[in-house]
């Protein structure tokens, strides 16, 4: 297996402000996205001793730990990349084959968006929120996963949310609610339409 590095973002922390703030955005990558980053490459080096030694106990370990902290570096590498600043397009709906998909399948994005924003609402814990598009119907539906589950392979990300606390809580606290309504004005749609149209 490959170790992995923390990527780089393609704005600056205080980018997303005043919807995400600076300290906010800084925090969760140098420090939460790193430790999955650390979490994931120390799982991997470890399974390949744990397997020639025949430790069948200690290869279930960090096979639980690769999904986990696995799970955790490929959901921010794209929670990262489903944000922009207002200046870069943020928030702006796009127009073309996903416009024209999520009209006929929700009527509007403002619909869209309240299903996802129901859909997080209801994450026990922490989660994520996703947008995505079913490869074997096209369709566009959101789903949730639990802590740093993923979407299946049969899934394309468009979105991705974050609904741990630590995406939000030093801004806004425990009303998550508000996060989430605030998220859509940096919802980088431009994305989401070349992952739609890949």
């Amino acid at each position: 297996m490959v170790s992995v590095t923390l990527p780089d973002l393609d704005y600056a922390y205080n980018a997303l402000e005043p919807y995400i703030s600076g300290q906010i955005n800084e925090i969760h990558h140098k420090k939460h996205h790193q430790t999955y980053v650390n979490g994931y490459n120390a799982a991997i080096a470890g399974l390949t001793d744990a397997e020639a030694a025949g430790d069948v106990l200690k290869v279930i370990e960090l096979q639980q730990a690769i999904k986990f902290h696995g799970g955790g570096y490929r959901n921010h590498n794209i929670f990262w990349k489903s944000l922009a600043p207002v200046s870069q397009g943020g928030g702006k709906f796009p127009t073309g084959p996903l416009a024209d998909a999520v009209e006929k399948e929700y009527g509007t994005f403002d619909q869209l968006i309240s299903l996802t924003n129901s859909k997080l609402a209801s994450i026990q814990g922490s989660g994520w929120a996703w947008i995505v598009k079913n490869k074997e119907n096209g369709s566009i539906e959101v789903v949730t996963t639990a802590n740093q589950d993923t979407v299946g392979p049969e899934l394309i990300p468009l979105i991705a949310i974050d609904a741990w606390e630590h995406a939000y809580y030093l801004q806004y606290q425990n009303v998550k609610a508000d996060y989430f309504k605030a998220i859509w004005h940096v919802i980088n749609w431009a994305e989401a339409e070349k992952r739609y149209t890949a």
